[in-house]
C-alpha cells in the first residue's frame, strides 16, 4: 500500500478559532484516510517580505515555511477576504515564495470562505496562476457568508457548502494523482 498524499493546509486568518481553520480541520478529518493533513497556522510569525532578506541565509521561519511546502505533494489554502483583498498575513506568505520555484506546478486548492470574498477568489486565482500552481477551475471554491455554514465545533452544517467541499476535495484528489 503506497502512503499517503501529504497536504499542507494553510489557514489565510491568523485568528484562532477562524472559520477557515476549522474548515481545514473539518476537511482533514474528513478525508485521513486518504491524505496526510499537516496544518501550518504560523503565517502571523513569518517576517515582513523584504527582498533584501530574501538571501541565504533566509529567515528561520521563512526557511521553515519554505521546507514545509517543499515536502508536501499538494497545498490547500482556505482564506477570508479582508477589506476586498486577500489578508496581508497570506500575501505576505505567498511573496516569501516567489523567488523560488516551489509552487510551480505544485498542486494546489483553494477556499474563500468570507462574507464577500469575490475580490480575494480573483486575486488568488491570478496570483497562484502567476506562481505557477497547479490548480484546475475545480479545484477552487468560493464559499460566501461562510460564518453562517460551520457550527462552532467545526461542523459543516450547510449540506450545499459540504458538497461543494468534497466536489473540490474529489478535483483536488485528481490533481494529486489519486485514484
Amino acid at each position: 500500500m503506497t502512503s499517503k498524499k501529504k497536504i499542507l493546509a494553510i489557514s489565510g486568518s491568523t485568528r484562532r478559532g477562524s472559520s477557515n481553520g476549522l474548515i481545514l480541520k473539518w476537511l482533514g478529518n474528513a478525508y485521513r484516510d486518504k491524505l496526510d493533513f499537516e496544518l501550518f497556522d504560523d503565517l502571523a510569525l513569518l517576517p515582513h517580505f523584504n527582498p533584501d532578506l530574501d538571501v541565504e541565509p533566509t529567515p528561520a521561519e521563512v526557511k521553515q515555511f519554505r521546507d514545509r511546502i517543499a515536502s508536501a505533494d499538494g497545498i490547500l489554502i482556505c482564506t477570508p477576504e479582508y477589506i476586498f483583498a486577500l489578508p496581508g498575513a497570506l500575501k505576505n506568505a505567498i511573496e516569501w515564495t516567489v523567488s523560488t520555484t516551489l509552487l510551480m506546478d505544485k498542486p494546489l486548492a483553494f477556499i474563500v470562505a468570507s462574507g464577500l470574498g469575490e475580490k480575494t477568489f480573483e486575486s488568488l486565482t491570478i496570483i497562484m496562476k502567476t506562481v505557477g500552481a497547479r490548480m484546475p477551475v475545480e479545484s477552487t471554491l468560493l464559499i460566501q457568508g461562510a460564518r453562517a455554514k460551520i457550527n462552532a465545533d467545526g461542523t459543516i452544517k450547510d449540506e450545499s457548502a459540504k458538497h461543494a467541499l468534497d466536489e473540490l476535495m474529489q478535483s483536488f484528489m485528481v490533481t494529486l494523482e489519486i485514484e
